[in-house]
């Protein structure tokens, strides 16, 4: 990391221990009162602080929390190695594993949803109530009634999880195993992610994997979080290495009649590395429908290439011969045929998990039914909020959160829209790959931030993506740090008791941002 001084011996071991030591306690902390099966309590702060174990169960997960971010913080511009990275956050994962899960009933919610599914139940007309699943009594009850909203990928994997485990304990722990499955994967992605971003591969590793939201919410509470970014970022590393396999990066190659039979099979490596792409993200998308956001910018992969080449987009100056795309590197001179298999691939993988699973597309008439929650934390919600405040001094009556949600979603399209053709814009101008991370970055953060409802663990979709781009993250960690501490072991949520100051700091820190960002454009037009 150049430019960053190196920590000393003893530093290093205080960051590794400490944080292995937060992660035992919290480990210990689910034992007594983590997210255990039976009813859901109605817990508050106060209930959990009388009941049994109470102030140890409370104590102990502000501090092992607390530990796991300071020595997060700690390193976050100074990592040593990357091996260093990847043994640390290691370490900080194990005790979790065997732990009950944290934070979150929706492990069991996925048990209850495998369950059905292995015994041919339609999870996307009713709930795990209405079909019968054994263990309903696990599941939050708000998600009882509820039809599931995920792809068919993933009902695949929790129908063979509850298959093979046969009890509660044995699906959990297989859709645990899945979970870790995924972190593996995202960790074997960043270093070549990060080298195409032009960020340490060991920086990028040490931000996501030691990352407190990661160990409490992607291993011990197991969310189908993990392998939708998982995907997405093998999806995005193929694609980028096929354009870089192609030749057009180095600009020399423009006919396929000047290569030899070795360039001419790279070739069909180059088509077959774009369509395993989009087979990847059209896996993403069939577990959670939000990994949809990243497939645009994964098709403009080879329009890298082509920018890199010399070569026009569309194929003037160069190229495939006109009307014979396979006569050329379609790749650079036809950029856009190199985006129709990444399309193409992440069509087949959506329709035939949709065929393996046997239940259509119903998933996608089930996205919205988690939009009934309002909390503070979706910064839409939290303005509504805010309005309804100072509008039912006027109108009794005004809820204006449906209002800023939908305004907050058409102002998603058009930034996806504009993100998306300034990206190809400057991949056409011969922009690096780079840009290109920049731009799925910039549309996953922007997805999170206009959600109707966000999640702590959904953070974890832009820290991936920006972890291997950004040069600063200090507010990103921030963000996720205030995160890491809005649940509690046994997934009592504190947003919920703090709605109104909640939804007025958001509120504020939105308006700081836009009241930044329009002084930063007269300052570039008067540039």
């Amino acid at each position: 990391m150049t430019g960053a001084q190196q920590p000393r011996p003893a530093t290093l071991r205080w960051v590794r221990y400490g944080g292995l030591a937060g992660a035992v306690l919290l480990a210990l902390v689910a034992w007594r009162g983590g997210v255990l099966p039976g009813p859901p309590p109605a817990s508050t702060p106060g209930t959990i602080w009388r009941g049994p174990y109470g102030p140890w169960i409370l104590i102990g997960w502000f501090a092992g929390t607390a530990a796991l971010t300071v020595a997060w913080w700690s390193l976050r511009r100074s990592v040593p190695s990357l091996r260093w990275a990847y043994v640390t956050a290691g370490l900080w994962l194990v005790p979790l594993l065997l732990a009950p899960p944290l934070g979150s009933r929706d492990l069991y919610s996925y048990a209850c949803q495998g369950a059905v599914f292995s015994g041919g139940g339609d999870l996307y007309g009713a709930g795990v109530a209405e079909l019968g699943c054994p263990w309903v009594e696990s599941v939050a009850l708000l998600w009882r009634d509820t039809p599931t909203p995920y792809g068919p990928v993933f009902l695949l994997l929790a129908g063979l999880a509850a298959t093979l485990g046969g009890s509660l304990t044995g699906t959990l722990l297989l859709l645990r195993g899945t979970a870790l499955a995924a972190v593996v994967l995202i960790a074997v992605c960043l270093p070549g992610l990060a080298r195409y971003g032009g960020v340490p591969p060991r920086r990028a590793v040490w931000l996501v994997l030691a990352c407190p939201l990661v160990s409490v919410h992607l291993i011990s509470g197991a969310h189908n979080d993990a392998l939708m970014i998982a995907l997405v970022a093998a999806g995005l590393l193929v694609s980028l290495s096929a354009t870089r396999r192609s030749g057009g990066a180095a600009g020399t190659v423009t006919r396929f009649a000047d290569v030899g039979v070795t360039a001419r099979f790279a070739a069909v490596g180059v088509t077959a590395r774009l369509a395993a792409a989009g087979l990847l993200l059209g896996c993403a998308v069939a577990v959670k429908a939000t990994a949809l956001v990243a497939l645009p910018f994964a098709m403009l992969a080879p329009a890298l290439a082509a920018g890199a080449a010399g070569v026009r987009v569309g194929g003037a100056g160069g190229g495939a011969a006109p009307g014979r795309w396979w006569a050329g590197q379609w790749w650079t001179g036809r950029w856009w045929a190199g985006a129709g298999v990444v399309l193409a691939g992440a069509v087949a993988a959506l329709a035939a998990a949709s065929a393996l699973a046997g239940l259509g597309l119903g998933w996608v008439g089930a996205l919205g039914g988690s939009d009934d929650l309002t909390q503070w934390t979706s910064p839409p919600t939290a303005v509504g909020f805010v309005v309804n405040y100072i509008g039912q001094t006027v109108v009794p009556g005004l809820d204006a959160v449906p209002w800023t949600r939908a305004a907050a979603l058409v102002l998603l399209a058009l930034f996806l829209v504009g993100c998306w053709l300034r990206t190809l814009r400057r991949l056409r101008a011969g922009a690096g790959a780079e840009v290109l991370l920049w731009g799925v970055a910039l549309a996953m953060t922007a997805t999170v931030a206009c959600a109707p409802v966000v999640y702590p663990w959904y953070l974890v979709w832009p820290l991936v993506l920006l972890a291997v781009v950004a040069r600063r993250t200090t507010a990103l960690l921030v963000v996720c740090t205030v995160a890491a501490f809005l649940l509690l072991p046994d997934s009592t949520n504190l947003a919920r008791f703090a709605k109104a100051p909640g939804a007025i700091v958001v509120t504020l820190v939105l308006a700081v941002l836009l009241g930044r960002l329009l002084r930063q454009r007269r300052a570039s037009r008067r540039a």
